[in-house]
């Protein structure tokens, strides 16, 4: 009879359950893994042979064969390597061969027998635990991770010898394992935290740069910011976490699941409660912004989910760089395509980028004389294309400091982050509440059905919008975007309609676009 062991395969953020069957053959010794593996799942075989061996266990001296069922999903990783062990072991009688049918093994081996993380392993909790598993057995490091998702049985072993005897009860050393259980009110930040994030009060002057990006985190608009070198646009966009919302616990549960198939998780505190805040050189590729590779994994857009990707020189990226946010900006999601296997990441985040407005970076500055050709800054420009551009729904010119404001000692009038925040945050509760029933956390998300809905205009706020559509030649996509910018700034003042002061306000973020 063979040993049948339960464990997972993570594919993008799909999990798929996979059967291991180990059988033992009176043959020449040797050790066969079949079912579709990768090289990491081959090597294995040596792992799994030493770590038994160094535990105190016999490895049989037969022919070793193991399958990985279902044999047309690709197998990768190391975690096959504990369900591997267990299951021979189980066949030799060293465990007893139990009906392991709702228990799931994962985990990866060192050649002493003792327990490594593995990445992935939240998603694959959430996974299994949707597929009828009930208890997970992994290595003692993944354990709090695992145990975040309610309603399993999770086991934290630090290495082979526990787990034999915690299964094998007739052992006089049978020790069981126990089960690890967290408080998931210990990891939650509070809504008050912004510590360790630049604060918009020790920004001067820049009020109209700050009343922008004040009005993008309310309603998860991206927003360009444009002016001369030294001006503040670095600085306002390192201070821009620290006026975003808290996540939800739901949120935290989503991003926690990308961070940790990118092994981008805290052992001690896994559960993602910041709001992620990427900022990326511009020698980036296109494939590490947007995901990908042999082992697809999610790029800088996914992990920027719910969060903030910052793109400073936001010119000087490439344009085929650049030309990959299109899709992912429009939709909140990237889709990978493979020959045998197409995957889905989820990309829903706010693009902050900053730029110079020429090669040079003084055009239309009052103290520097602008020394580049029309024909140079043109060609500047040109790397931004105007479906790319349609995109963002705030353009802010951020002009340089006058000697006075520079040197002003006491900025009274400047606000504390915690104190713009406070507004973006019953800004997006608004949203929160209005949207409750359909899915969507802000205005940003909204579909053109929604909008006709959501973002009703009386008969001035529309001769507003209609002049500038054909002034600036607006397209429909920067019509709806217009709306939407409207209905977050008629949020942030707690004011139920959207009125005529908000769509000319709305239309000024656009108008230098």
């Amino acid at each position: 009879m063979i040993s049948q062991i339960l464990t997972a395969s993570i594919i993008g953020l799909e999990v798929y359950q996979i059967q291991v069957e180990v059988d033992v053959n009176n043959s020449l010794p040797s050790v066969s893994i079949v079912g579709l593996p990768d090289t990491s799942v081959n090597e294995a075989k040596e792992r799994v042979r030493s770590a038994i061996k160094n535990s105190g266990y016999d490895f049989p001296n037969k022919k070793v064969v193991v399958n990985l069922a279902p044999a047309d999903i690709k197998k990768m990783g190391s975690g096959y390597d504990l369900p591997i062990a267990v299951g021979i072991l189980a066949k030799i009688g060293v465990i007893p061969n139990l009906n392991f049918e709702n228990t799931a093994f994962i985990g990866e081996l060192s050649l002493d027998g003792s327990l490594r993380a593995i990445p992935g392993v939240l998603p694959i909790a959430a996974g299994l635990k949707a597929q009828g598993i009930t208890t997970i057995v992994l290595p003692f490091d993944n354990a709090k991770e695992a145990a975040i998702i309610e309603g399993l049985t999770i086991l934290g072993a630090k290495n082979l010898v526990e787990i034999v005897n915690h299964f094998n009860t007739n052992l006089p050393e049978h020790t069981a394992i126990k089960p690890i259980k967290v408080n998931i009110q210990d990891f939650m930040q509070e809504k008050s935290e912004v510590n360790g994030y630049f604060d918009f009060k020790d920004v001067k002057g820049q009020l109209r740069a700050k009343k922008a990006m004040e009005i993008a985190a309310a309603g998860a608009h991206n927003l360009l910011m444009s002016g001369p070198p030294g001006s503040g646009k670095t600085l306002l966009a390192k201070c821009f976490p620290s006026i975003l919302p808290p996540l939800t616990f739901e949120e935290s549960i989503e991003l926690t699941k990308i961070y940790s198939i990118s092994s981008l998780v805290n052992p001690n505190k896994p559960l993602i409660t910041h709001r992620p805040f990427r900022s990326v050189h511009h020698t980036a590729s296109a494939i590490g912004i947007i995901g990908g590779g042999t082992n697809p994994k999610p790029g800088e857009i996914t992990l920027a989910h719910r969060g903030v990707l910052f793109l400073d020189e936001f010119v000087e990226f490439p344009r085929q760089v650049l030309e990959v946010l299109r899709q992912p900006l429009e939709d909140g999601k990237v889709v990978i395509a493979r020959a045998k296997m197409r995957l889905e990441f989820p990309s829903d985040f706010i693009l902050l980028a900053a730029m110079n407005p020429c090669p040079c970076g003084y055009l239309g500055d009052n103290e520097k004389h602008c020394t580049c050709s029309e024909f140079q800054i043109k060609q500047y420009r040109a790397k931004l294309s105007g479906p790319l551009l349609d995109r963002i729904d705030i353009v802010i010119d951020v002009p340089r400091l006058k000697i006075d404001e520079l040197m002003k000692k006491n900025d009274n009038d400047g606000e504390t982050s915690e104190q713009i925040r406070e507004r973006v945050i019953k800004a997006r509760n608004i949203q929160l509440e209005r949207y409750k029933d359909i899915g969507i956390y802000t205005n940003s998300n909204l579909t053109p059905k929604l909008i006709k809905k959501y973002c009703k205009l009386d008969s001035a706020g529309t001769d507003i919008l209609k002049n500038a559509v054909n002034r600036f030649n607006l397209s429909a996509r920067a019509y709806d975007r217009i709306l939407k910018l409207a209905r977050t700034i008629a949020d942030l003042e707690e004011s139920e309609n959207i009125l005529v002061s908000h769509i000319a306000q709305a239309v000024q973020y656009r108008s230098n676009i």
